[in-house]
């Protein structure tokens, strides 16, 4: 006497409930707003990716430059500039 689950058929019936599960999810899942735009969307050709990947290329050079010229400032020019608000005065002196 065997059970559902062992054997052959078992381990057919168990993928195949996988699969009827997954294909309902999918199925589920192909009714909203983004299911549209899946649908619309195609494989871009060479040129297209070539120009997306220069675009987005340029794009990150110039917000580490921008980084790189605010940390410049940071560490260069502004600290000199706010000195007098990290600086104690004469009046106000703490002591240990």
């Amino acid at each position: 006497m065997s059970d559902e689950g062992d054997g052959p058929n078992g381990i057919e019936q168990r993928a195949q409930a996988m699969q009827d599960e997954i294909e309902s999810w999918f199925r589920r899942r192909q009714r909203g707003d983004w299911a549209r735009i899946i649908k619309m969307a195609r494989k871009p050709s060479k040129t297209e990716f070539r120009q997306t990947v220069i675009v987005c290329g340029i794009g990150m050079f110039v917000l580490g430059a921008i980084g790189f010229g605010v940390l410049w400032l940071m560490d260069n020019l502004l600290p000199s500039f706010f000195d007098w608000l990290t600086s104690p005065t004469e009046s106000v002196q703490f002591e240990p």
